[in-house]
């Protein structure tokens, strides 16, 4: 079992930043990647970043290259989405995942956090 909760959510105007964090706890031993997936109302949920939990290696939707960044802290059992640049178009809730069933990196978590919402004013 792996748990994770979400904070940093927030209005913000456009142009502005937010840092997501997610805390991560149980056994991550077992995790090969952290992702991060956002769902806009009436929208169905999608990728946005993702990175490899042993190695860092960050992976990311075309739509937000160059304006975020993922990262993380093994030590601290903590994943991140520094969000730069911000549009209303970035406007959702967005959702921290764990995957341990698969070493893919856009494969569907096996757990989620209840997510945070970001609200982007224009």
């Amino acid at each position: 079992q792996v748990q994770l909760v979400e904070s940093g959510g927030g209005l913000v105007q456009a142009g502005g930043s937010l840092r997501l964090s997610c805390a991560v706890s149980g056994h991550t031993y077992n995790i090969y990647n952290m992702g991060w997936f956002r769902q806009a109302p009436g929208k169905e949920r999608e990728f946005v970043a993702a990175i490899t939990w042993g190695g860092g290696v960050p992976y990311y939707v075309d739509s937000v290259k160059g304006r975020f960044t993922i990262s993380r802290d093994n030590a601290k059992n903590a994943v991140y989405l520094q969000m730069n640049s911000l549009k209303p178009e970035d406007t959702a809730v967005y959702y921290c995942g764990a995957i341990v069933t698969s070493p893919l990196v856009r494969t569907r978590p096996d757990y989620w956090g209840h997510g945070t919402q970001v609200t982007i004013s224009s």
